[in-house]
Order: C-alpha cells, then sequence, then structure tokens
C-alpha cells in the first residue's frame, strides 16, 4: 500500500485515489526562458520516480505537465535576444527543446499530455468568465482580479491566516484591486497584442493557467498535485482558491512538494549566483549519475550540493553498475524478501534512501534470480538504466581555468589568503587542484 506525505494536512497519509485504480496528476512545469537547472532537475526526477512507482503497483496514470510559454521573464527574453518582446513564442520554442533534451537525458517519461498556456488561452479565457459570474472574481479597467473574499479557507496549504497576511498590505493608489490580496486572472494590454478577451486586449495571470489547464485535461477533481516547495505560497494557494470558487469541489486530494536544492545551506537561485543548470552538470556527469543523486535523499528533505558529492556518488553508482551488468532484468514470479523491504520503503512516501540501504546490506548475498528481479525493479521504478559509463574526462569550464590563473598569479605574489579562497572556491566547482612544491 503505498503512502504519501500531503502538504494539504502535513501527515503521511495512505493514499486512495477518487477512481479505483485510475490516477490524475499534475505537476507544475517550467517557464521555458533558459535552460533548465538543477532544482527543475530534483523535482521531475521526484515525480517521475512517483509515475512510475504508480505504474508498477498497477495503477493508470493520466499525467499532465504544462508550459508556461508566456510569462515577463519569457517576454524580457524575446527582447534581449530579438529586441521584440512579442518574439516570445520564439524563446519558448527553443527552451522547451532544451528542456525535453534534458529531462530525455534524465530518463524521465513523458507526461501524457504537456500543454502550453499560448494554445490554451480559450479555455483560459472561458474559466475566467465562469469566476466572474460565479461572484469570485471582477473586471477593474481590463483587469481581472480573483477576489479573496470568496475563498473562505484561504491560506489551509501553506498554513497562512488571511489576517496576518493583511498587515502591511495595501492597496496602492493606482492599483485597481479592491483587496490588497486580490490576485490578477487577466492582465490588460494595448490593443492588437496578445489575445481579445471580453475584457479587451491582455494575456493571462499566473495563477489561473494551472487551473484552466488542470480543468480541461484532468476533469475538476485530480487526484495528486504536485510541485517544487516554493510554489505552495502564493501559486498552489492560489490555485485552490480558483478551482474550488468555481467546481464547489476539493480540487486535489493530495499535495505534493519536493524541498529545494541547496549550495553552502542556501537555496539555488540565479540572483545569488550559485545555481548550475543541468547541462553544465552533463557537461561533466552521466545524467544517471545525478538521477542516482536526485534518488539518494527523500524528495521532502534539502538537498545540499556539490561537485565533490556528486563526485562520491558517481564511484557508488558505478560500483552498482558493475554489479548488475552480469545480470538481465526480469520481474520473478515471486518476489524475495530482500526485494519486497525495497518496496514497501518505497510505498512508504517514496522512501528511496531506505530502499538503497536495504539493496547494499544485502547486494552480495543475492541470488541470480534475485538480482534479475532487483534489476528489473531498479530499472522500472527508480528509472536507472544501470548501463556502465564510459570513462569520463571531466572538462575545464572557462569559469574554472579563469579562477586558477588568479590563483596562480596569488601565489605567485605571496597572496597565499586569496589563493586559499580561490582553491575553495574551484572545490565547490568540483576541481582539485595540486600545487608543485617550489
Amino acid at each position: 500500500m503505498l503512502k504519501i506525505t500531503n502538504s494539504l494536512t502535513g501527515k503521511c497519509e495512505l493514499f486512495t485515489p477518487l477512481h479505483d485504480k485510475s490516477v490524475r496528476m499534475y505537476v507544475c512545469g517550467v517557464t521555458p526562458y533558459d535552460d533548465a537547472h538543477i532544482g527543475h532537475g530534483r523535482c521531475y526526477v521526484a515525480f517521475d520516480f512517483l509515475l512510475r512507482l504508480l505504474k508498477f503497483l498497477g495503477y493508470s496514470v493520466t499525467y499532465c505537465r504544462n508550459f508556461t510559454d508566456i510569462d515577463d521573464k519569457l517576454l524580457t527574453k524575446a527582447i534581449k535576444m530579438y529586441d521584440d518582446q512579442l518574439r516570445y513564442r520564439e524563446v519558448a520554442d527553443q527552451y522547451i527543446s532544451s528542456f525535453h533534451q534534458d529531462v530525455t537525458a534524465l530518463n524521465c517519461l513523458a507526461p501524457t499530455v504537456e500543454p502550453r498556456v499560448t494554445d490554451n488561452i480559450e479555455p483560459i479565457i472561458a474559466f475566467i468568465a465562469h469566476l466572474i459570474e460565479k461572484g469570485a472574481a471582477y473586471e477593474s479597467g481590463g483587469d481581472v482580479y480573483f477576489s479573496i473574499a470568496s475563498a473562505p479557507h484561504y491560506g489551509q496549504l501553506s498554513k497562512r491566516q488571511i489576517a496576518d497576511m493583511r498587515v502591511g498590505a495595501r492597496v496602492e493608489p493606482n492599483e485597481k484591486k479592491r483587496d490588497p490580496l486580490d490576485f490578477a486572472l487577466w492582465k490588460s494590454e494595448a490593443d492588437n497584442t496578445f489575445w481579445r478577451s471580453p475584457w479587451g486586449w491582455g494575456r493571462p495571470g499566473w495563477h489561473i493557467e494551472c487551473s484552466a489547464l488542470a480543468y480541461k485535461y484532468l476533469g475538476d477533481q485530480i487526484d495528486i498535485h504536485g510541485g517544487g516547495m516554493d510554489l505552495m505560497f502564493p501559486h498552489h494557494e492560489n490555485e485552490i482558491a480558483q478551482t474550488e470558487a468555481l467546481t464547489k469541489k476539493t480540487f486535489a486530494r493530495y499535495w505534493m512538494h519536493n524541498a529545494f536544492v541547496q549550495m553552502n545551506k542556501e537555496k539555488m537561485s540565479k540572483s545569488l549566483g550559485n545555481f548550475f543548470t543541468l547541462r553544465d552538470i552533463f557537461a561533466r556527469f552521466d545524467p544517471m549519475v545525478l538521477r542516482f543523486y536526485f534518488l539518494n535523499h527523500q524528495y521532502r528533505t534539502p538537498l545540499e550540493f556539490s561537485f565533490e558529492l556528486l563526485e562520491q556518488i558517481e564511484k557508488t553508482y558505478r560500483r552498482l553498475c558493475k554489479f548488475f551488468s552480469k545480470y538481465d532484468a526480469k520481474q520473478a514470479a515471486q518476489r524475495s524478501d530482500i526485494e519486497q523491504k525495497m518496496i514497501d520503503f518505497l510505498c512508504n512516501d517514496l522512501n528511496s534512501v531506505g530502499m538503497f540501504g536495504i539493496l547494499f546490506e544485502h547486494l552480495h548475498e543475492l541470488t541470480d534470480e534475485q538480482a534479475q528481479s532487483i534489476k528489473y525493479l531498479l530499472q522500472t521504478v527508480l528509472g536507472l538504466t544501470l548501463e556502465p559509463l564510459p570513462e569520463q574526462e571531466h572538462v575545464i569550464t572557462e569559469q574554472a581555468q579563469a579562477l586558477i590563473e588568479q590563483r596562480d598569479q596569488a601565489r605567485a605574489t605571496g597572496d597565499w589568503k586569496l589563493a586559499d579562497q580561490l582553491r575553495d572556491q574551484l572545490k565547490e566547482l568540483g576541481v582539485e587542484v595540486q600545487d608543485k612544491k617550489r
């Protein structure tokens, strides 16, 4: 029996889908304005793992993951790349292609449906119009806002109180909101730009898209809604408010959130300049090493990233590949006690860490039949190819080369403190420097 931690209740609950063995799952996708980073990789490997486990347990899964291909970040990137914000679709096309290559390299299964916002403007407009009809939203000067007053349980997911959120919040003089907590469903734009709506020309707000797409592709109720922990508020909170205002039903039965990837105890982010794209990692490590790294951490716990840790996990993964290279993957007619214990860990909130503990504890006592069946489990549910890794030369990036040259100069001038600092920076990038004796 599968148990998962429900972010809505904070409890680890027995998974019971709405319709017998049929599961409807929605996971928030990327805004394709740049290459996917490690945080994206962790999220989509985690939910790919869940998808594979559900299928292994006999569930039929309809998995929807969207692309937010209209957003301020895309418009800014279009200006930067083409000097024209209306060429945002070309930006999205480029990075959607890049994203697909990256998640395929990580051996993630394709979703059942993968809608783009810009291909679904009509159902989004219809969703907004229905919210206005129900009194849950209002038009104001060409914009449309969701009324927080119509969502009495707002804050239930993120455990926030409306009264506390209102402290310090206020409506600016030029704003069109009735309440400072109301949020945009439709943003007005200049005539003949973006899309025509009953409220004038404009484009959707961020939050409405996922509600409308989940409603269109999965129905008025879903079993699982997932995403990164950073989406819990306000994005997922707003999704609940919008959808339940329309349907008067519980939107998602289970909410699941993966934790952040950290570096030096800080969340990876572009603003801090401490993030790496998946392609940065793939230039030095096989994608399966990164997937194995993700799966060696429970999805709800923060993952501390470093190249040094990745090198250590690579050695372990190579050992695993070498061991299983002698066997063909074949599901046993009857599971061994060892394999059943491994599956029990997986069914306990996707505890892959505990599963690997059982595997390595008993690895060298497996019979041939047990090894074949466990290899099938690792490939089918964990998504690990277990193909032997080629010996890989680690490439020195331009950034690392510049630091090496700076350090050589510091050593030449006797600035040992700076040299040590630069050595530590290089170590974070996975580059070990060995100094020759003078």
